[in-house]
């Protein structure tokens, strides 16, 4: 009786069966009550009462309500069995739906509530999946991301207990380097973690945003001439400010010019602005570099993501610091776009930050 198959089949059937009684009730009354309608009644209806009229009305009532009932029961289980097909088949569908059979879709057909339920599965199933996929593959580049300096740091080692290297300084900065590798991967997968879950701590204040961008771009000055790189730092109309943290907005600004540097050829330009617009704050990275196909922007800001699978990971990075980028620019209520014309064609990646207005 719990099946909606079964109410549904019930409830057609008294709907039916009351609304039988009641059409022949009101035709019995309106031809008792005005013998001239009696002329304008279909032929095949004058049969049917006058049919009924040969039984006694106990035997009358008896068979009448066993033929509608049938009908009824009949026409409900029918009509019931055909409206809840669809929802028996997402029910079939989620039984199946697991985390090792993630393909499962649902046909969406049936009234348009069912078909709203089916689409609204498909398109849960579809986050899902990505979901499981992402899962996947930010598991393999954290493994992968951390055999490395671990396997770096494990055969030094080895080979200086077997005295194969020297323990000198020069094989301790070795080791150090990889230590400092993972140590700034871990620090980037704990505070992606934060950020995603709305617990990134930010300590803000006021700030300069001007010189705060100036005095992170001066820092790179020397990696960019070592690369023979330009990098340029323009500062637009008057002196924004901001309430934010400042720590993070630097950390944001040296992710940018990082991957900036990374992708920027010999005798390459890397441009900073910082521009108020009303009341938004622009901080703009421009790179004459390696650009970004169309299909890859919507993408840059993964955890992990490569625009070039075949690239090694050995150019740097943790793959990381955009994602860190975009997780800090959210928390202060800003945005961050990317934008490049295509492959070889430079990149753009602009922040909007709100400002505060500073009197006179």
């Amino acid at each position: 009786m719990n099946r909606m198959w079964i109410r549904l089949s019930l409830a057609f059937s008294a709907v039916i069966m009351i609304a039988m009684f009641t059409i022949s009730g009101v035709i019995r009354i309106a031809l008792e009550t005005n013998p001239q309608y009696q002329e304008e009644i279909p032929q095949p209806v004058k049969e049917f009462f006058q049919d009924i009229e040969q039984y006694d009305r106990p035997i009358n009532l008896t068979t009448f309500f066993i033929i509608v009932g049938t009908v009824a029961v009949i026409a409900g289980v029918g009509m019931s069995r055909s409206m809840t097909r669809p929802l028996r088949e997402l029910e079939e569908t989620v039984e199946t739906f697991g985390p090792h059979n993630l393909d499962e879709r649902v046909q969406i057909r049936g009234t348009e509530e069912v078909r709203a339920v089916a689409t609204r599965f498909n398109e849960m199933a579809d986050r899902l999946q990505k979901d499981e996929q992402l899962r996947r593959n930010l598991l393999a580049d954290v493994a992968h991301e951390l055999r490395n300096p671990l396997h770096v740091i494990q055969g030094n080692l080895q080979a200086i207990l077997d005295d194969v290297y020297p323990l000198n300084k020069e094989e301790i900065v070795r080791l150090s380097d990889q230590a400092r590798l993972l140590t700034t991967l871990v620090d980037d997968l704990y505070d992606l973690s934060q950020a995603e879950a709305h617990q990134m701590v930010l300590h803000k204040q006021s700030v300069d945003m001007a010189d705060l961008v100036k005095e992170t771009a001066v820092s790179f000055k020397s990696v960019a001439a070592a690369q023979q790189v330009s990098l340029q730092v323009e500062l637009l109309g008057a002196t924004p400010y901001a309430n934010v943290d400042s720590g993070r907005i630097r950390q944001a600004v040296t992710n940018l010019l990082t991957n900036a540097l990374r992708h920027t050829p010999e005798r390459g330009e890397i441009w900073v602005t910082v521009e108020q617009r009303g009341k938004t704050l622009f901080i703009i990275v421009r790179d004459s570099g390696g650009g970004i196909e169309a299909a890859h922007l919507p993408y840059v800001f993964d955890r992990f993501y490569r625009t070039d699978s075949a690239r090694s990971r050995d150019r740097g990075g943790t793959g990381l610091g955009l994602a860190i980028t975009k997780a800090i620019i959210e928390a202060h209520d800003g945005e961050i776009s990317a934008a490049s014309p295509g492959r070889d064609q430079g990149a753009v990646f602009t922040i909007k930050l709100p400002t505060q207005y500073r009197p006179g």
